[in-house]
């Protein structure tokens, strides 16, 4: 689990304990950490009054729900399908405003259909989607899921299908002490016991300190369920961290994998990105914009900026 106590050493912003067994993360409206908010004064046919080269910038800057008007006004008024008109842009380009065009629900869906087409399954992706969904979502997912995984591996994410993520704010430490306890006595070959309790409610997890989860979870497990279960680890302990390490993972190293940049920043763009720009930063100390400038050129550099937002 070298590589999971390598994650947890990024990490600058440490959590601080509380003694309380039980209390409240927080008592307000969770803040909002988007980096795309409803433009002011919006107005969906003028937007659509647009030739193909302003568009692209301006869908940038306009909520996922706010796109989805601009649509039907621009088939209204050009009486033709702006999906297919943004077909004809560069791959990559294309691939981003594909993304952000579709409605959250379907682009997921998208993003598991590809995942599991062709040779193969992707299963960092399956588990990437699933672990970071509300349960809401995550029923929105289950009937578009083609399950094409097998053993332990499917077993996690089943778990994950059936949406009981605890999304309360409040965290029991006196069952995520019960919960570290199990693991550490666990059989190292009773996987099950690891799963259930990763996997539901997930706050257990965020409560271990960064000495006793990489133990807990220091198993005799290999191949996929292994990484599955080190991703949920990792996305309960710090979600902004966990996508902030899939960021400089595709970006590291010889070539850049444009789709994750895609993937991610389209789906947190109206979630949590502007929390994961300024994690990218503390744990790698230098800018997510200016390692996709290093990485990108033309439209699709542009347009990954702007989902980032100002330096």
């Amino acid at each position: 689990m070298t590589f999971f106590n390598k994650f947890l050493d990024n990490i600058v912003h440490q959590r601080e304990a509380e003694e309380d067994d039980s209390f409240e993360l927080s008592g307000k409206k969770p803040e909002y950490h988007g980096t795309i908010v409803p433009y002011p004064n919006f107005r969906p046919r003028m937007d659509a009054n647009v030739d193909e080269e302003t568009i692209i910038t301006l869908l940038v800057q306009r909520t996922n729900a706010q796109r989805q008007e601009i649509t039907v006004a621009y088939a209204n008024l050009a009486e033709k399908n702006l999906f297919r008109q943004l077909s004809e842009l560069s791959s990559d380009v294309e691939d981003a405003m594909r993304g952000l065009m579709m409605p959250p629900a379907q682009f997921d869906s998208f993003i598991l259909g590809k995942a599991t087409k062709g040779l193969g399954t992707s299963e960092d992706i399956l588990t990437e989607v699933l672990t970071s969904r509300t349960n809401k979502q995550i029923n929105d997912l289950a009937r578009a899921f083609d399950d094409e995984t097998s053993g332990d591996f499917t077993q996690a994410l089943l778990a994950m299908l059936e949406a009981k993520k605890d999304e309360s704010h409040t965290v029991d430490r006196a069952l995520a002490r019960k919960d570290a306890l199990t693991l550490f006595e666990s059989d190292e070959t009773d996987v099950s016991v690891v799963i259930d309790i990763l996997t539901s409610p997930f706050k257990s997890t965020q409560k271990m300190d960064d000495i006793n989860l990489p133990m807990a979870l220091d198993m005799h497990l290999k191949g996929d369920i292994e990484d599955c279960l080190i991703d949920i680890a990792k996305w309960a302990w710090s979600t902004p961290a966990f996508f902030a390490e899939k960021l400089h993972n595709a970006m590291k190293g010889h070539g850049t994998c444009e789709y994750t940049l895609i993937r991610v920043l389209v789906s947190r763009s109206e979630v949590d990105l502007k929390r994961i720009v300024e994690e990218f930063q503390a744990m790698y100390g230098k800018p997510l914009q200016e390692c996709i400038s290093e990485e990108t050129k033309g439209h699709f550099e542009t347009l990954l900026l702007r989902l980032c937002g100002p330096v």
